[in-house]
């Protein structure tokens, strides 16, 4: 198995209220943190081809793989600025989406 450079989660928006989603064990996750990791190609891939899929059933689009880094407990967060604008919700209306939920 070839290692990634950077270990990478899939995300992508729900296409019904347009919230970005982690794919995680058992699907679409609204919590980054319970985002599934790949660490190898072959996963990475896996991990697309189930997005690519939920995409052609209209369930979510913008599916992508992004970098990130393992905290101490081994939660990914992202280490590009666009993902980590993307974890945080809306950043033009603070009453809305998960500033608002308090997340």
């Amino acid at each position: 198995m070839t290692t990634l450079k950077n270990p990478q989660i899939l995300l992508a928006s729900n296409l019904h209220d347009g919230e970005v989603m982690f794919l995680g064990a058992s699907g679409w996750e609204r919590d980054h943190r319970r985002a599934r990791v790949a660490h190898d190609v072959a996963t990475a891939a896996e991990l697309e081809k189930i997005g690519l899929a939920d995409y052609a059933a209209n369930r979510v689009v913008d599916v992508y793989l992004a970098d990130v880094a393992l905290d101490a407990d081994g939660a990914p967060a992202p280490l590009h600025y666009r993902e980590k604008m993307r974890i945080n919700g809306p950043s033009v209306r603070h009453d809305l989406g998960k500033q608002a939920a308090g997340a």
